[in-house]
């Protein structure tokens, strides 16, 4: 069930240009499955497809994650998400390269995380966003908790919020359901 969204928050909405977000926590459960030199990752398959309708609706999509992982670059591959940055490091930095590689700032980021490698992006986006499992801190940063936890859908109901707010949405719904 969907919670009313308050008029400062949809207006932050409006605005988001790139939507980036960490890997583990927020698009998986934060587990990772290790074993015979294999790594496995569990994705919301509701997740992808979002992602790809916020870039239908024009919007770039980014993961940025410390954790390198084949997994990672797996399913960023098989979603064609925009920018990946997988590497030990300030967030912060690779937001910023990736801002410079696609002319928008700041204001223009709606950005997702759930721990404390989170909260330097968070705090400059746009648009902050946190899941229910995330850090304190992240959730005090956040303008908006998911209802959805990490690796769950948290990701779709966001894109779902921003697409709505940027009244894309319904073009999109019509479109699927031709």
């Amino acid at each position: 069930m969907a919670r009313p969204i308050p008029k400062a928050l949809a207006a932050k909405m409006t605005r988001v240009k790139l939507f980036l977000c960490d890997v583990d926590g927020v698009l998986t459960n934060a587990t990772v499955f290790i074993g015979d030199g294999r790594e496995f990752k569990e994705f919301h398959i509701r997740d992808g497809l979002g992602l790809r309708l916020l870039q239908r609706g024009g919007i770039k999509v980014g993961w940025i994650s410390n954790r390198p992982s084949t997994a990672t670059q797996q399913r960023a591959d098989e979603l064609k998400v925009d920018f990946l940055y997988q590497a030990q490091g300030s967030k912060v930095d690779a937001v910023e390269a990736i801002l410079k590689r696609s002319g928008l700032d700041w204001d223009d980021v709606c950005y997702m995380g759930d721990d404390v490698v989170d909260l330097g992006a968070l705090k400059r986006a746009g648009l902050a966003i946190g899941v229910p499992s995330a850090i304190d801190e992240v959730k005090d940063l956040a303008d908006y908790v998911t209802i959805a936890e990490g690796g769950q859908g948290a990701v779709r109901e966001v894109v779902g919020l921003i697409l709505k707010a940027q009244n894309k949405w319904q073009r999109l719904v019509l479109e699927y359901s031709a």
